[in-house]
């Protein structure tokens, strides 16, 4: 699948006379950042919408492949945190923090949680390297994580729920992401999404509500602000 059609969806669902979401028409210009071929850039995002949630994005052939966690990953091994996928996101979310005006679709307040970059690591059974969007196809998927706040080895893997076991039409694959491994994070757990702070900015979630800078749209006049 192209880059364009990957992300046909994203655009879909947005208004960008409305938003100031990046549309993703800089995506395949795009020179610098964190990520390298070897070591692609993720990030993890806390998103003040109709419910908290955080989400989590991995680059992989130019897109963010990305996955809605509501209880945010965690550094602790005994947490198994769900991960629903959503669609790919342009390479330029990764930057992304304010405000998504009050009706456009995820309308609500979003900071940079964590970012940074991450080294692919699985393997098939005979312990030959797999490109990582093929572990993703495949359903497990393996990384260590190079972040500011989540680091050490962690785990995407998909699993199939009572209602896709029974041909439900309606569902969807849902994942975990378990941290793996030994290392160090953050000490635990998650921190309350409300008080933590941006890796980005520094800010928190009211603090980027709040800023001046923060983008608006008035329905009157019909202008961003």
């Amino acid at each position: 699948m192209s880059e364009k059609d990957g992300l046909q969806t994203y655009r879909e669902k947005r208004h960008f006379g409305k938003t100031s979401e990046p549309s993703g028409e800089r995506t395949a210009d795009r020179a610098d950042g964190p990520g390298s071929a070897d070591e692609p850039a993720f990030v993890v995002q806390i998103h003040d919408a109709s419910t908290m949630h955080f989400d989590f994005r991995l680059e992989v052939d130019g897109v963010l492949k990305s996955w809605s966690i509501p209880k945010g990953p965690s550094t602790d091994p005994q947490d198994k945190r769900l991960a629903i996928p959503t669609e790919d996101h342009p390479l330029e979310y990764q930057d992304f923090e304010g405000v998504i005006p009050e009706g456009e679709y995820g309308g609500g307040t979003v900071i940079v949680w964590d970012h940074g970059t991450y080294r692919p690591t699985s393997h098939d059974k005979k312990k030959r390297p797999v490109p990582f969007a093929q572990a993703l196809e495949n359903g497990h998927a393996t990384f260590d994580l190079h972040g500011e706040k989540l680091r050490g080895q962690y785990a995407l893997t998909r699993f199939h729920g009572r209602e896709e076991k029974s041909g439900g039409s309606a569902a969807k694959p849902t994942w975990l992401l378990v941290r793996t491994g030994s290392g160090h994070g953050s000490g635990g757990g998650t921190p309350d999404p409300r008080r933590a702070r941006s890796a980005r900015s520094g800010r928190t979630l009211r603090q980027v509500a709040e800023s001046p800078d923060a983008p608006t749209w008035n329905s009157d006049d019909g202008k961003s602000g």
